[in-house]
């Protein structure tokens, strides 16, 4: 009775709309609407003039009833559309909403759509949409939810969106929008989100007018090209739970009030930027904070204590800044808490036992610190403990005997600590992947219950002091990595490990003995010896069988020829500071001439290696290295690579025999500026330029004066800045005089021109390095980037080089506009004028008056947030060189 009922209203309904004519109507719209999208996967065939099925039924229609039957929304989200959105479509008086998201419409912003008067909601999110958003946007009059995010959208923001008043939701992620975003946002009063996020090609100080949106829940502004500081405005956004300024350029402090004041955050994220200054206290009165991101920026000093009064805190995360002094005890016991990172800092302290009562707590990143304590056994209590990794710091004492009693455990990296005792047997932590304790103190047995962990894949224990037999057991593991060099282990080593391993895996352990090792098992030997006497004999008694003991001996023969030429390789050692799935054979074996980059440099070549996994490193293959003994070799390798810095290239282990060193480092797919810049098509623009020249001076910046023990580059040129994807510079060959030693690194220096225009004036007379000539040669790779030249060229008819062609055009009238790259907009003059002016100073000949990276790194950041840097070419008689 009710279905009848039901059908029945809906008949007189559609009767009573076909008397006021708005059936036929609205159902030719939608139809004429149709003709113009490209259904290619059939969804919209219930939109139909023969469809037994109604049109307020069709796909993504929805209709209201009151007062009369009408279409008020149309969702066609994820149906593969394409073609072309038709204008018909705002014949629909009572349409409110309309959703076609992720479809392939490529087209400009159809304009047409501000004819839908009565429209509250627009949704073209991940399209094909391009062009600029147009002015007379402000037609959108009833709007509520504008979302173009995911596009090609390009151009400035205009201010006519300012007049959207009734604007509760403005995203525009994701797209290609440039310049300044205007001061619109005083009108928007209604808003409740705003993402202007992922606009790398926008160049803006956040507008301080987003203060007064006192409704706005969620500010998205991350990745978007935003400088300059935060606005102390924005403690007037006291509703809001999400605040996402991350991977910006950034600088200046976290104002103080800002944690006070927004008292319902939840997420709190500026990461990857350049703040500076102490840790936000007012941030620990935020009780409700969730999510708190501070890592990669420069904020130093101590967390305070006070941080535990965040009962909801799920996430903090504080990596690779300059935080010291004692991480804050309390954090450790937060009832909430899932993920601590804070690697990359200076923190000491201690883990305390307390830290049982994180229940929650899934994930501990704390690596390249000064944490000094042992480890708790309150940790083997959490059992949603999945990674715990605390390498390079100073942990001591005897590992507790439930430290892995986590049922979800799947990483632990405790290398390079001073850990010592016996290693626990493990055997409640059955999905550890990833088990490292390398260069520790750690004596006893291996243990034979890590056979036990069925997917244990990468093992090392190396650099210990193990002592007795390797397990049989272990070799029913499927181990990628299995590394137990320099320990003191003895006896058979199990076939299958000897089989899949390098031997610089099983290297510094003498007792050890195995096919393929330096020691034969007495057993085999005796083994080899009879299986040698019944030989002859059988061939002796009949001649049946003399072709199989022609064919005994030759294996025998090219089996000792093999032994003898692997023998005589020799002894390789091999240090990882990540896990990787590689060995020097692999190495070996990936160099060839497909895999070179480039031609061989003054220390090497580097080669360009895929591992088994698929992931690519960069191989730098060392020649002629200075003597020195493999535990200070390890030491000056293991001091750079402890280096944490967004512009300096990672390393990410290394190999050396008494010959060779192969120091492996992360890879970088754009390749070197050098090589960039040597391309005729050389045509980045100026944005891109200012920045890979604030990344390269940051990366100095931070060897020179902030990283313990100060470091020199002394070889800073274009070709030694690598590039990532999103044209983020990264210093590489950094202080590799550490490594091959002072003589052999000046031998090699000398062996390229000593007369190279990166070299300072000074190095012609004094080989004392210093901080000043890597200031004179970043400054030649700065007049790279104003001029588009190469800092050498080698055709003999334009042979001189960028510095003294400089010079000598910015002595004549107007000869500094002349010298700036011919390919990039004048609009980016100033800019270029006021970079070519630190170029010049970092330049001078006189070391004294050259500025130091510091300074450089804070006028090159002052041209970017295009704050008051007037250019002064001004040259002293002496500072040019005259022909």
């Amino acid at each position: 009775m009710a279905t009848f009922c039901k059908y029945s209203l809906i008949s007189s309904l559609i009767f009573i709309s076909f008397i006021h004519g708005s059936v036929s109507t609205e159902l030719d719209i939608l139809l004429t609407f149709k003709k113009s999208i490209e259904d290619s996967k059939n969804y919209l065939s219930s939109w139909s003039n023969n469809s037994a099925i109604h049109y307020c039924n069709w796909t993504g229609i929805a209709c209201s009833t009151t007062p009369s039957l009408s279409v008020t929304s149309i969702n066609l989200q994820s149906l593969n559309l394409s073609g072309e959105i038709s204008s018909s479509i705002c014949e629909l008086r009572n349409l409110s909403h309309l959703n076609l998201a992720d479809n392939l419409f490529n087209q400009p912003i159809p304009l047409h759509l501000s004819q839908c008067s009565s429209l509250e909601t627009l949704n073209l999110s991940n399209n094909l949409i391009w062009g600029t958003i147009p002015d007379p946007i402000f037609l959108f009059r009833s709007l509520k939810v504008l979302d173009f995010s995911r596009n090609h959208i390009e151009g400035k923001i205009p201010e006519s969106i300012g007049s959207l008043k009734e604007l509760q939701v403005l995203n525009l992620g994701s797209n290609l929008l440039s310049g300044n975003v205007p001061s619109i946002f005083g009108n928007l009063t209604e808003l409740v989100v705003l993402d202007l996020s992922e606009n790398s090609y926008m160049v803006s100080e956040i507008p301080s007018d987003i203060g007064k949106l006192g409704k706005l829940e969620q500010l998205l502004l991350q990745s978007s090209g935003f400088h300059g500081g935060l606005p102390d405005s924005l403690v007037g956004l006291q509703k809001l739970t999400i605040l996402d300024v991350s991977q910006n350029n950034l600088t200046g402090g976290i104002p103080e009030a800002l944690g006070s004041s927004l008292k319902n955050l939840v997420s709190f994220d500026v990461s990857q930027n350049r703040l500076f200054g102490s840790f936000p206290s007012g941030i620990c009165g935020v009780k409700g904070l969730v999510s708190l991101s501070l890592h990669t920026n420069f904020f130093n000093g101590s967390i305070p204590d006070s941080i535990n009064v965040c009962l909801n805190l799920e996430r903090f995360q504080v990596q690779n800044n300059e935080f010291s002094g004692d991480f804050p005890t309390g954090l450790w016991s937060l009832p909430k808490i899932k993920l601590v990172r804070a690697e990359n800092n200076r923190f000491s302290g201690t883990i305390p036992e307390s830290v049982s009562m994180a229940a929650q707590l899934e994930q501990v990143q704390i690596d390249n610190n000064s944490f000094i304590s042992k480890i708790p056994q309150g940790l083997g209590s959490i059992k949603s403990l999945y990674r715990f990794s605390a390498s390079l710091n100073g942990f001591y004492g005897e590992l507790p005997p439930n430290f892995c009693d986590s049922p979800v455990m799947s990483i632990i990296n405790l290398s390079h600590n001073s850990l010592s005792g016996e290693i626990p047997e493990l055997k409640k932590c059955r999905k550890l992947v990833s088990f490292s304790l390398a260069d520790n103190s750690l004596t006893g047995h291996i243990p034979a219950s890590l056979s036990d962990l069925p997917v244990l894949t990468y093992l090392d224990l190396s650099d210990n002091n193990l002592t007795g037999p390797i397990p049989q057991s272990l070799q029913n593991l499927k181990l990628a990595l299995f590394n137990v060099s320099f320990n003191k282990l003895s006896g058979r080593v199990p076939y299958s490990l000897i089989s899949g391993l390098p031997a610089s895996f099983l290297q510094g352990n003498p007792e050890l003995c195995g096919p393929g090792l330096p020691n034969q098992c007495s057993d085999d030997q005796q083994r080899h010896q009879t299986i040698g006497l019944t030989t002859l004999t059988c061939a002796l008694i009949s001649l049946a069988f003399a072709v199989g003991t022609m064919l005994i001996v030759g294996g025998f023969i090219v089996y000792h020829r093999s032994y003898k030429r692997r023998s005589q390789i020799g002894l390789w050692r091999s240090v990882f500071f990540y896990p990787l799935r590689v060995t020097e054979h692999d190495l070996i074996m990936g160099m060839d001439e497909k895999s070179a980059v480039g031609g061989p440099g003054i220390f090497g070549r580097v080669y360009i290696i895929s591992l088994p996994s698929g992931e690519l490193v960069a191989v730098k293959k060392l020649f002629n290295f200075g003597i020195q003994s493999s535990k200070s070799l390890k030491a000056e390798i293991k001091t750079l690579a402890k280096i944490r810095h967004k512009n300096i290239v990672k390393i990410l282990g290394f190999c050396h025999s008494d010959d060779t060193i192969f120091l492996i480092y992360e890879f970088l797919e754009k390749g070197s500026l050098g090589e960039m810049i040597s391309r005729p098509d050389f045509s980045l623009q100026w944005s891109i330029r200012l920045r890979i020249a604030i990344g390269v001076a940051q990366g100095l910046a931070y060897l020179h004066k902030d990283y313990v023990p100060h470091l020199l580059h002394r070889n800073v040129k274009s070709k030694n800045i690598l590039l990532d994807g999103d044209f983020e510079p990264k210093l590489t060959d950094f202080s590799l005089d550490r490594i091959v030693g002072e003589s052999t690194f000046q031998s090699a220096m000398s062996s390229e021109s000593p007369f190279s225009c990166y070299n300072a004036p000074e190095y012609g007379y004094t080989k004392k390095p210093t901080e000043e000539m890597d200031v004179y040669s970043f400054g030649v790779v700065l007049l790279e980037l104003v001029t588009g030249r190469q800092a050498e060229r080698a055709e003999a008819s334009d042979s001189i080089d960028v510095v003294k062609w400089v010079r000598r055009k910015v002595n004549i009238t107007n000869g500094a506009f002349q010298v700036l790259d011919p390919k990039i907009s004048s609009s980016s003059q100033q800019e270029m004028l006021g970079a070519l002016e630190v170029a010049l100073r970092c330049t001078s000949v006189m070391p004294e008056k050259r500025p130091s990276m510091c300074e450089v790194v804070k006028s090159l950041q002052c041209l970017g947030s295009r704050t008051t840097c007037l250019p002064s070419i001004e040259l002293s008689a002496s500072e040019v060189e005259h022909n």
